[in-house]
């Protein structure tokens, strides 16, 4: 709820959510067996936020979206003003993509070709690794309407068909990746669903292998754990009858697939299948042999290290993250080496280890200014250590109050 306020904790969402259902915390704290105690605690802020498959179901009683509780991103840019995200909904919502028998292509336009549009999705791709958000759903409207042209394209098209539906099921991919990284549940789950049924219609196994990593973020990022880890379980058999794992693609992608998997099953707090999942996905890895980014999956070593730090953090094990997470990030991918060092902040924060989080927040931030500024869990992370700063002359820290200001963690 975009309105509801970025400087409030989960805590308060939860209490503002449980009060607009007329729920009293004795009520709420039965439909997700738990004590009354709990509740209040969490609430009030005397105890670390729920766990995150404990929010998923404090959401489904509450009936509100996820991220309703966790707190909506807010996009920032630096330079210029970009966050046009009902530009998208409005391109994934048009009326012309329910049908193309009643609508016909669109006037007598030059189509789109594959060809010329494929390098212009790939450059997206690279600004979502480079986490330049604002930059991607700037261009994303465009890239929309361009993939309905490539689709009436391959209905015209039999030369062109195949390709046609890969560009148009690379571009929802990436749609639905980015509206998943800033909170937008709901429409990231339909560009999820016409990037699988693009990819399914170009008949290429590794493009539907690729689409079905968006179907994952966008399931997770609704809180549907279950759902998610059957997607990703599915397609990784799918995919391993398809196609000879010794190709560096085919091993990147089932890699990644896994990884989703073992995150799903982390979040559902199912241990023993997460690590097996991580286990298979760091096979692969060391059968790739280093640290690549075939079709801009990251995929290698140390994107399984990553993924095990964020898994262990999703099972409550701070010890672990604490103890292992202090790793050189600075070859991957803005967006991974980002996302983890905002993962082990968060775990040193709650280990009581206030200097070396900020500075790992510090540098994340120095490091992509949007990814950082556009993510909750920072914000917690953020009112967490000005609550345990020392206090000089009745304030916390200037510089960490200001991040958080930065951040809208504090008005």
């Amino acid at each position: 709820m975009r309105g509801l306020g970025d400087h409030l904790t989960i805590g308060e969402r939860i209490a503002f959510h449980r009060r607009r259902r007329g729920y009293t915390q004795q009520v709420l704290a039965g439909l997700v067996g738990r004590s009354t105690d709990w509740l209040a605690k969490a609430e009030s802020g005397r105890r670390k936020p729920p766990r995150i498959d404990m929010l998923a179901e404090l959401a489904r009683v509450l009936r509100v979206p996820l991220g309703d509780l966790l707190g909506k991103p807010v996009l920032m840019e630096d330079v210029q003003q970009q966050d046009d995200v009902p530009a998208v909904r409005d391109a994934l919502m048009s009326p012309r993509r329910l049908s193309r028998l009643m609508f016909g292509p669109e006037g007598d336009s030059q189509l789109p070709t594959p060809g010329v549009i494929a390098p212009r999705v790939e450059e997206a791709w690279d600004d979502y690794q480079a986490g330049r958000l604002g930059k991607v759903i700037a261009a994303l409207p465009g890239l929309l309407q361009t993939a309905h042209g490539l689709e009436d394209r391959a209905a015209r098209s039999v030369r062109e068909r195949l390709d046609s539906w890969a560009v148009s099921a690379r571009i929802h991919h990436l749609a639905a990746t980015t509206l998943a990284k800033v909170g937008e549940s709901d429409i990231s789950w339909l560009a999820a669903e016409r990037a699988m049924r693009a990819a399914d219609e170009s008949e290429n196994p590794l493009v539907l292998a690729s689409a079905a990593r968006s179907g994952t973020h966008a399931l997770l990022a609704n809180g549907r754990y279950d759902d998610a880890l059957e997607l990703a379980m599915t397609a990784s058999g799918w995919l391993s009858a398809r196609i000879e794992e010794s190709e560096p693609t085919a091993l990147s992608l089932l890699g990644m697939i896994h990884l989703r998997a073992a995150i799903a099953a982390a979040r559902h707090q199912d241990r023993s299948t997460a690590i097996s999942l991580l286990c298979r996905a760091e096979e692969l890895a060391n059968r790739l042999g280093s640290d690549e980014n075939h079709w801009h999956t990251s995929f290698g070593p140390t994107n399984v290290m990553l993924h095990r730090l964020s898994a262990e953090l999703d099972l409550d094990n701070i010890s672990y993250v604490v103890e292992h997470g202090d790793i050189d990030v600075a070859h991957v991918a803005a967006e991974r080496s980002v996302s983890h060092r905002i993962d082990y902040a968060r775990a040193l924060s709650l280990s009581g280890r206030v200097d070396e989080a900020f500075t790992h927040l510090r540098i994340a931030e120095s490091t992509s200014p949007q990814l950082v500024r556009n993510n909750p869990r920072v914000r917690d992370t953020l009112r967490d250590l000005i609550k345990q700063a020392p206090v000089t002359g009745g304030a916390p820290s200037s510089e960490l109050f200001v991040m958080a200001q930065r951040c809208r963690a504090v008005q």
